[in-house]
């Protein structure tokens, strides 16, 4: 394979990253991970003053593609949630469950015991608390600068967090909509805060997670799955099911949509992509 393939193949992979990154339930840390890109990218954040020249050449065509592919979809998105929110939501529950089997097989590649089922299901607890509470009490976020700069560091964590995705964290607080908006019609007002959000968390937090993924791999990645569940949970517009009989088969089939797409991908990626060499 030429140096010119294999940089259009890093490209192609680095664009369906950054559409994970963006679409919720496919998350761009867990293709990081399933392309063979991750251990580098975390090593060059967390050392690139001295590893920037062995590794950027070989990142770069995946960063170039990442941006690609996370600025495309973000329109899109936007336009769909403003356009048809109910069933948007319901492909997202859909892309987030059937997801999971994928990061249960993630989470379980270096083994499992009581502690990672434990971390689990407080992670789980802990989010349904926190979002019933935010519910119970009115509490309405209004997006600024503060809150988007909280969004960069969401997506910051994706990036450095298999399997757990920005969007997971951002729906149940009502911020995504407003975050990829911005996004998609290039606002400086939601680019600035939210890429300083970003790097802050990369440049901080880096070498953190990678070390505590590295010391206590099962246990970290099953509770980023309970977040994922919880947050999943409290984003199905269940109101929307029992609006009539076509309603309800509507929001039923784009749950069933969005996990066929997930499961398809999931297939994909372990029959053909992982097959693909790319350093």
């Amino acid at each position: 394979m030429n140096k010119i393939t294999k940089n259009l193949i890093k490209m192609l992979q680095g664009a369906l990253i950054g559409l994970g990154a963006v679409l919720p339930g496919i998350s761009g840390g867990v293709l990081c991970v399933v392309f063979g890109f991750y251990t580098t990218i975390m090593e060059f954040l967390a050392d690139p003053i001295h590893s920037y020249r062995t590794h950027l050449p070989k990142l770069l065509p995946v960063f170039i593609g990442a941006v690609i592919g996370f600025m495309g979809v973000a329109n899109a998105l936007a336009f769909l949630l403003e356009r048809y929110p109910n069933q948007s939501v319901c492909v997202f529950v859909g892309l987030i469950g059937g997801m999971l089997p994928a990061l249960m097989r993630e989470a379980g590649e270096q083994g499992t015991g009581r502690a990672s089922y434990l971390s689990m299901f407080v992670s789980m607890a802990l989010i349904f608390v926190l979002l019933i509470c935010l519910k119970l009490f009115s509490v309405s976020i209004q997006p600024d600068l503060g809150w988007y700069f909280f969004c960069g560091v969401c997506l910051g964590l994706s990036i450095i967090v298999p399997g757990l995705s920005f969007s997971t964290l951002l729906m149940p607080l009502g911020l995504y909509e407003a975050f990829v908006a911005g996004i998609g019609h290039l606002d400086f007002g939601v680019l600035i805060p939210g890429g300083m959000g970003a790097l802050a968390t990369l440049a901080i937090l880096s070498k953190t997670v990678n070390a505590l993924f590295a010391s206590h791999y099962s246990v970290a990645f099953h509770a980023i799955i309970g977040i994922v569940m919880a947050a999943t949970v409290m984003i199905i517009p269940f109101p929307a099911f029992a609006q009539s009989v076509p309603a309800f088969i509507a929001n039923m089939l784009c749950i069933v949509a969005g996990i066929m797409v997930t499961v398809w991908l999931d297939r994909f990626n372990q029959k053909k992509l992982k097959k693909i060499e790319t350093f």
